[in-house]
């Protein structure tokens, strides 16, 4: 009677603990639920690691293609926080993609089409959206890494064979046998043969155990693509077709995965049955076995593995894209581009996206457009507005705009460049290679929206302007369009027939000075570096000499010492 009771105690508090789990789960789960409900069309908040935000573009830097945001523009116009302030996904995989997205821009209208079509989908249907993102809750994260490292990992574990494994298997189970004929011989066989086996066996865990996470990952993977497919969802069919052929291809991929994922050692779990498992696993080396057969089929099908990742990564960007339209004020507005055949740009209403209560601007032009103005008059945050603009509209089909259209570009700049210091070159040097990849691309089959900030101010005034002169006219008709800011404004004149004039202007009241910040037609008209240096307390001697030589110089074209 007492066992009775004892067991029936027992059976009690494992159900009691089975269906806290459950009840546990399912609250968890409600949770989530909730909270991506609420959060849609809200800032994302989230910190980042080094280590991880170094590895985005794992997914980018495997899939190169021509037309292709570089490094030199991607940092240029601060793309990095571009990327942060649209980040709603929920798997390394949807965030890998998502940055991807951002450096690829599409070159047809029917890509952006269909992204469009899922983009309103799920912004229109929140029911399902959610599912799809429960989903995608479920796959996670990879940790500090992508998935891409890990796979290049396993490439350096070469090819690991189970023959030695196996036959001290079948040479266990002779010996087991052997047993009921010669139960010392059999014995002694069974203990040599399991003292090999286990003595091997943590050296050999111990260098496929860095690697299971990219199986735990590939296989979640398989499971999340396997209950994706049966949601209902109309604009995802060739998405879920896509995905159900390289998932089938995966599927043994599954067979004996128990085994190796969830493996631990003795001292690290206190639970009796895995405690037990651990020691079958130690004995019959089922968990390196497994992982060794894994091995050998994923290299066979790291293509599957690469396209259920880019399907999955691209329904979670459609996501995104929604969400960051949402989460845009309406006072502030956004619209979907239009692209035309036409050499012709038009931005109304533009803003930088990560500006607060930006001033907004228009352009229409049909011709390449230099920028004059003073120090701080917006000439060089107007250049990134309609960069960032162009980007935005080839790769998330949204612009932070009242309406943009122009043709479909690759988009290149040259504007924040840095002495390298690494490899010992100067400003110059790096500003005139900047500069002639640009030139480079021209050649392309796509029309290149090139944006230059202060061309060649690493030398001197006389050569500045000359060169200048020639490589801004080079920049210009053809497969090129530019948008350039300078300084100079003898450029002004002598690029009147390539180039439309536009300047932004400065105020000065009350012995102050104010930026409006809009857009005028025209080149600038005035000049503010000496009046900066008076309204900041600059030695009256000083601002009296230099607008002196200033003047001078306007009216004779010859510097003269005061």
């Amino acid at each position: 009677m007492e066992y009775l009771v004892f067991w029936g105690a027992v059976c009690l508090f494992l159900l009691f603990i089975f269906c806290k789990g459950v009840w546990d789960g399912r609250k968890s789960k409600q949770k989530l639920e909730r909270r991506l409900f609420e959060n849609y069309g809200k800032m994302p908040e989230r910190e980042y690691k080094l280590e991880r935000f170094a590895r985005l573009d794992s997914y980018f830097r495997k899939h190169p293609s021509s037309g292709q945001i570089d490094d030199i523009t991607w940092n240029d116009l601060g793309m990095d926080e571009i990327f942060k302030r649209m980040n709603h996904t929920l798997s390394s995989t949807g965030e890998e993609y998502l940055y991807h997205t951002l450096r690829t821009p599409k070159q047809s209208a029917q890509e952006l089409e269909h992204l469009e079509g899922l983009v309103t989908y799920f912004d229109q249907n929140p029911r399902e959206r959610v599912d799809v993102q429960l989903l995608l809750h479920r796959l996670g994260t990879t940790g500090n890494y992508s998935l891409y490292d890990y796979l290049e990992y396993l490439g350096d574990l070469g090819r690991r064979s189970n023959q030695r494994h196996l036959a001290v298997d079948l040479l266990i189970v002779f010996f087991v046998f052997v047993c009921f004929f010669r139960f010392s011989l059999g014995i002694l066989g069974v203990a040599c043969l399991m003292a090999y086996h286990i003595a091997t066996y943590y050296k050999e865990k111990g260098e496929i155990d860095p690697y299971v996470v990219s199986f735990a990952y590939i296989l979640r993977l398989i499971r999340v693509c396997g209950d994706l497919v049966k949601l209902p969802i109309p604009v995802c069919q060739e998405e879920w077709k896509r995905i159900r052929l390289h998932k089938d291809k995966l599927a043994s991929l599954q067979n004996g995965a128990f085994w190796m994922l969830s493996s631990g050692t003795v001292s690290m779990s206190s639970n009796p049955l895995e405690i037990l498992m651990d020691y079958v696993r130690m004995v019959f080396h089922l968990d390196i076995i497994v992982f060794n057969r894994m091995l050998s089929y994923l290299n066979k099908h790291l293509d599957d593995v690469d396209a259920l990742v880019g399907e999955i990564g691209g329904v979670e960007t459609a996501i995104c894209i929604g969400a960051y339209r949402a989460s845009i004020k309406e006072d502030d507005g956004w619209c979907v581009p239009r692209f035309n055949s036409q050499n012709r740009i038009v931005l109304e209403d533009g803003y930088h996206p990560l500006i607060e209560n930006a001033v907004k601007n228009s352009i229409r032009t049909s011709k390449s457009v230099l920028l004059t103005g003073s120090n701080a008059s917006g000439k060089s945050t107007f250049l990134k507005t309609v960069a960032i603009n162009a980007i935005l509209a080839q790769t998330i089909h949204t612009c932070t705009a009242g309406a943009y259209e122009a043709p479909f570009f690759h988009v290149l700049s040259s504007m924040a460049l840095k002495d390298d210091l690494g490899s010992g070159e100067s400003y110059y040097i790096v500003e005139i290679k900047s500069l002639k990849r640009i030139l480079d691309a021209a050649g392309g089959a796509v029309p290149v929206l090139c944006f230059v900030d202060e061309v060649l101010r690493g030398t001197n005034t006389v050569e500045r302007i000359a060169a200048s002169t020639q490589i801004l006219k080079s920049m210009t008709g053809g497969n090129l369009f530019c948008f350039a800011a300078t300084h100079d404004i003898e450029l002004t004149d002598l690029l009147k027939n390539d180039y439309q004039n536009y300047h932004f202007e400065e105020e000065i009241r009350d012995g102050d000075i104010f930026f409006p910040y809009k857009l005028m037609e025209g080149k600038a008209t005035t000049r503010n570096a000496i009046k900066l240096l008076e309204l900041m307390g600059y030695d009256a001697d000083i601002i009296r000499q230099a607008t002196r030589q200033a003047e001078r110089f306007m009216i004779t074209g010859r510097w003269e010492s005061a």
